[in-house]
């Protein structure tokens, strides 16, 4: 080494890069999040509008307050590998979760992004559901879920499957704790629709929106049966045929306001009464027109419904599965402001009778209401159940008790008014003072027996009226005699089974006042595991 090498300057270091700043690393993650946020592409965007449907964050928007949400786990990626997969990771996984308000009051929601994979359930897509779900139920809050998804992700096997027992457990430990509700904008296959059928409520849309456990192709392979998927699991057939959905609509912005509407009627969860509401009705406000509206006939029909909005606040009401079993309206409505759920037979349809799908209708919404702290008036006017083999082969007897099962549980106040007949067992299962009504109301007109009157003749006074000269004549006699005796307005009333006889035109102030009085009613139940109620 010579002398001029040892004084030569070292060469300069070159300096590391310096990192961005925290404004540079702020507007790339802004610009990540507008990325997200506007969703794969524009093309997967028109793609779902051209199918009738909105895309997730646009259903967001229609059901929460504008400006509400915060979204959660919006950067959270897929991290499987195989088919393909591992070139596919886009940021949500396609399901956006979050919470915001409706009409101030927070509400959790995730939904599904049919632009991406689908929709379909993977692991990440199930964790962010899972993280959701337990948000909402340590917060106390309603969960809602706006489902568009094809189902497990076929391509990460077991691991989607998994994801589904994750959401069913968390459905069933939220059940009667926060309300879930369960919106229906898409398809809804194979294991996927337990979710659904586990929450309170199911809305759907027409067209759009499907949910079956086998689809049309399986059916046809294993029974040769040709079908199209509205017709197998469509709005239609679950709102007035198999009663799953509670409630469908012809598009979703009309679904959507109806949730938000749902909502209100709903408190925030267990722990909480119902919203209270202010109301320029008068709570003392006079019904002369149900003096006229039932008629004294027992065999002539009127619409029960003309009777709720005589009684209701504002004649405003929220019914529940109008389409299926419309013999028992169930609704929910108002009275002096406050929330209550109305169980009615409807004599427009069947006399009114209770049957299978009444009975299970009934005993859904007595329990739910029950869940939520949501007191209990039961409007009567039932000939009895539905008589038929069909009935009885098909379980009338179990699906019968599930009603039976529900009232006889239920601790909110309970309130039960008869308008015109109650006969035999349906008269007791509509929650009769006999089975724990707090207070049992009765129109000048009622008629409370074992059957009616003409029946009673028949079977009480068969012999009389064979050995009659006249046997019509005196069979008409028997008939006026055993109404006379048994079954005149004040019968039950003089036996205690019966609290009051009312002026139809009170029936409104009554229940008022009565519901006021048994607002904070206390009813400890035996510590129990759990019931066993009817299958």
């Amino acid at each position: 080494m010579t002398l001029a090498d040892e004084t030569r300057a070292p060469e300069p270091v070159a300096a590391p890069p310096r990192p961005p700043s925290l404004a540079q690393r702020t507007a790339d993650l802004r610009e990540l999040k507008d990325a997200v946020a506007a969703g794969p592409s524009e093309r997967a965007t028109e793609a779902q509008h051209a199918r009738g449907k909105l895309t997730a964050r646009e259903r967001i928007d229609l059901l929460l307050d504008k400006g509400s949400f915060t979204e959660i786990e919006g950067l959270r990626r897929h991290r499987a590998t195989g088919f393909g997969l591992e070139a596919r990771r886009p940021h949500t996984d396609g399901v956006v979760t979050g919470w915001g308000t409706v009409d101030g009051r927070t509400v959790f929601v995730y939904a599904h992004d049919f632009r991406i994979f689908g929709g379909a359930l993977g692991e990440a897509h199930a964790a962010k559901i899972h993280k959701i779900m337990d948000l909402a139920a340590s917060a106390g809050a309603p969960l809602v879920s706006l489902n568009d998804g094809a189902g497990a992700r076929i391509q990460e096997g077991v691991t989607a499957l998994a994801g589904y027992g994750g959401i069913f457990t968390r459905n069933v430990r939220s059940s009667g704790v926060i309300p879930q509700i369960s919106v229906m904008l898409g398809p809804c296959a194979g294991g996927a629709a337990y979710s659904p059928a586990l929450t309170d409520f199911v809305f759907m849309v027409r067209s759009t929106s499907q949910m079956f456990i086998t689809g049309p192709d399986v059916v046809e392979a294993v029974t040769g049966e040709r079908i199209s998927q509205d017709d197998l699991g469509g709005a239609r057939v679950h709102a007035s045929v198999s009663g799953v959905a509670a409630f469908d609509f012809d598009n979703e912005e009309d679904c959507l306001a109806e949730v938000r509407y749902l909502l209100s009627y709903l408190p925030a969860n267990n722990q909480e009464l119902p919203p209270q509401a202010s109301s320029a009705d008068p709570a003392d406000r006079r019904g002369e027109r149900l003096v006229d509206l039932v008629p004294s006939d027992p065999g002539r029909p009127y619409d029960m419904r003309e009777v709720i909005e005589e009684v209701v606040d504002d004649g405003e009401y929220l019914e529940i599965q109008a389409g299926w079993a419309p013999n028992l309206i169930c609704a929910l409505a108002r009275i002096d402001g406050a929330v209550v759920g109305i169980v009615a037979n409807q004599p427009m349809a069947l006399a009114g009778v209770l049957d299978i799908d009444a009975s299970d209708k009934g005993a859904r919404f007595v329990n739910t209401c029950d869940a939520f702290n949501i007191p209990l008036v039961t409007l009567v006017d039932v000939p009895g159940f539905l008589p038929g083999a069909d009935q009885e082969h098909n379980g009338i007897i179990r699906h019968g008790a599930k009603l039976l099962y529900a009232y006889c549980r239920a601790t909110v106040p309970r309130i039960q008014v008869i308008l015109r007949k109650a006969y035999g067992g349906a008269y007791i299962v509509m929650d009769s003072r006999s089975i724990g009504a707090d207070l049992s109301l009765a129109w000048p007109g009622n008629e409370i027996a074992v059957m009616g009157a003409e029946g009673a003749a028949n079977v009480v006074f068969r012999r009389d009226i064979a050995a009659a000269e006249d046997p019509e004549a005196r069979r008409a006699e028997l008939v006026e005699e055993y109404r006379e005796q048994l079954m005149h307005p004040f019968y039950a009333a003089e036996r205690g089974l019966v609290d009051d006889v009312i002026d139809p035109a009170e029936t409104r102030s009554v229940l008022a006042r009565s519901l006021a009085a048994l607002r904070r009613k206390e009813s400890p139940a035996p510590y129990r595991k759990h019931g066993n109620p009817p299958m």
